[in-house]
């Protein structure tokens, strides 16, 4: 029986590290729940998950080869526990071996680093996911040039681990501009700039689809929504290693007045 082809998933991942936090886990009740019964709705257990997370950004791209991944508190101002948390998942360095050499097939330059850890990008939604920390975890850069053409030529790339038992994530937000959370104005941008988002990722043309995300800064409301676009290149990434799946929203979270969300790209249940 040949092996299920795994989807791609966007993770809008919140902010910092809110499920430990007594308060911030409060508004977050959709994430939470979606995040934990997301494992059952995959056609299958993957054998490893590859993230590409908006907190972690390098001149080239870099793959993590670590074996037991250290921990990255890439957050200032929570509770002195939330500098405390353990996540304990395996990395796969035979996992980073291949998409480096998947990588270096396309013409993509990358690196290795082995002492990269799990950032919030990473931990937060994978723990929800696997809270038992027994799922392996490759970690994959964001490049800090944000080319939109070669994030989505990275996710293409690493396609093929869909066929291998590779669930790819990215992990980011669909809105990322911190002055604008708990204003009454994101609310409306943060609308306009998912509304393009999801028309762009609905299409079924895939040369039309990433004409429109090659051109996002072109989408209204764009550099309201992402000042920097360190959390969207994640997205861009998912939609390359999408191929011919187009994008369908998964669920959608309002915080602090912001709506933020998750996208599947391929088959999982929604109902």
């Amino acid at each position: 029986m040949a092996a299920p082809r795994f989807p791609v998933l966007f993770i809008s991942h919140g902010g910092g590290p809110w499920p430990y936090v007594d308060g911030l886990r409060q508004m977050y009740v959709k994430t939470e729940r979606e995040l934990r019964r997301l494992p059952a709705r995959l056609p299958a257990r993957p054998k490893a998950v590859l993230v590409i997370s908006g907190h972690w950004e390098t001149p080239k791209f870099s793959i993590a080869t670590s074996a037991r991944p250290p921990m990255e508190y890439d957050y200032v101002g929570f509770p002195p526990h939330t500098y405390q948390i353990r996540y304990t998942a395996p990395g796969d360095p035979d996992l980073a071996g291949h998409a480096h050499d998947l990588l270096g097939a396309a013409g993509i330059e990358s690196t290795a680093d082995a002492n990269r850890g799990f950032d919030h990008g990473v931990f937060v939604p994978l723990g929800l996911m696997y809270p038992d920390a027994d799922m392996p975890i490759v970690m994959v850069s964001v490049k800090s040039n944000y080319d939109p053409a070669e994030h989505l030529a990275l996710g293409r790339a690493l396609a093929p681990l869909r066929e291998e038992g590779v669930l790819i994530v990215g992990s980011g937000l669909t809105y990322h501009n911190m002055r604008g959370f708990g204003r009454d104005e994101a609310t409306p941008v943060a609308e306009l700039f998912t509304r393009y988002l999801d028309d762009a990722l609905a299409q079924t043309d895939v040369r039309a689809r990433d004409e429109r995300l090659l051109r996002w800064e072109n989408a209204p409301a764009a550099r309201l929504a992402h000042p920097r676009e360190d959390h969207l290149m994640p997205l861009l990434t998912a939609a390359g290693a999408a191929g011919s799946d187009n994008g369908r929203v998964l669920f959608t979270e309002t915080v602090m007045k912001v709506p933020m969300t998750s996208y599947v790209f391929g088959d999982v249940d929604l109902d």
